[in-house]
């Protein structure tokens, strides 16, 4: 009987700090699911953090820690998925460096993130660095010739630059690289407690997985909730407030969050007994991933153990795609001469 072959994600995350609750919804329930169908690469992208944490860099490695930690305690299985680390694949520099060369610089300046991220992160101008993550990017995808890759949609005009680096390359040399498809399915985005429309860690407005249960509480309490309420007794908005998007996301009693939804409109319930209600789903969520973190952290090779083991077979996936690459381009000069 012929074996199926699985499809090939990539996907992962820079190691700029702690994940949260929000890249559980967009994205981390996701991977988990997709682990068992998929052959899953999760790259933990260092080198992609230096592009806005040059300055910073110390910071990195124990932001490194912290994120396969995350990982372990959603579900993440080093036995199923490649988990890497990215500078410890030297050929993907060498496939960027290659891919540079089939893109013009116009092209990545009209990336829409790239603005974006030189006014976030109050930068002068962008660096040659931010300029050329996209390209950094496809060599990540291309690297292990991935099929598919989760993005959300502030991500998909990058994987667009990949697409087209793809096809001009396959068209001027060789078809060697699949044109890795978006995979759609990606969870909402979840507003920040301030009422913004994004939960970030850089915006101090997130709840995060690794937050102990009186954090959560205390966050909750804070939260934004309706502006225009200001008495529990007044008829509320449920359509955009944050309090009622966390229970959406995370409260699996439907029929509670509904009626607390008509008591809000009405007025019959108060912000007081909604958090509190929220803070006690949200910590019932978090408490199986407090204890799976503290069983992995109390492992003390368990971070370098999975690190090693995926980037192993990464790396030996990024030797195969670099000697094809060369070969197609006539760049194996020692190879066809021995």
């Amino acid at each position: 009987m012929e074996e199926t072959v699985k499809q090939r994600i990539l996907t992962g995350d820079r190691p700029t700090g702690k994940l949260h609750i929000g890249h559980w919804v967009g994205s981390l329930k996701n991977r988990v699911r997709l682990q068992e169908g998929y052959e899953c690469f999760f790259l933990v992208a260092d080198l992609h953090s230096l592009t806005t944490q040059y300055e910073h860099v110390e910071a990195v490695r124990e932001n490194i820690r912290g994120l396969i930690l995350d990982y372990l305690s959603v579900g993440i299985n080093p036995k199923k998925s490649i988990v890497y680390l990215q500078s410890m694949i030297p050929e993907v520099t060498e496939l960027f460096t290659i891919l540079s060369m089939l893109v013009s610089v116009p092209r990545l300046q009209r990336v829409p993130t790239l603005k974006e991220a030189v006014k976030n992160f109050r930068l002068d101008t962008a660096s040659l660095g931010l300029l050329a993550y996209p390209v950094l990017q496809a060599a990540d995808i291309l690297m292990v010739r991935a099929h598919l890759v989760p993005v959300g949609e502030d991500q998909a005009s990058h994987l667009e630059v990949t697409r087209e680096i793809a096809r001009r390359f396959n068209q001027l040399y060789r078809p060697i690289f699949p044109i890795p498809d978006i995979l759609t399915g990606e969870g909402a985005v979840l507003p920040g407690i301030d009422g913004k429309a994004k939960m970030s860690k850089s915006l101090d407005n997130a709840i995060f997985l690794s937050d102990d249960r009186e954090t959560v509480t205390v966050k909750v309490n804070r939260m934004f909730t309706d502006p225009t309420r200001i008495h529990a007794t007044d008829p509320g908005h449920v359509e955009g407030n944050p309090v009622f998007v966390y229970h959406d996301a995370f409260n699996p009693d439907v029929e509670e969050v509904q009626e607390m939804k008509d008591r809000y409109r009405k007025g019959t319930i108060g912000d007081v007994e909604v958090k509190a209600r929220l803070a006690e789903v949200l910590n019932g969520f978090l408490d199986p991933l407090r204890e799976r973190r503290a069983y992995f952290s109390r492992q003390k090779h368990i971070v370098g153990e999975t690190l090693e083991q995926g980037t192993r077979v990464a790396r030996a996936e990024a030797k195969k795609t670099l000697e094809l690459v060369k070969k197609a381009m006539g760049l194996n000069f020692f190879q066809d001469a021995a």
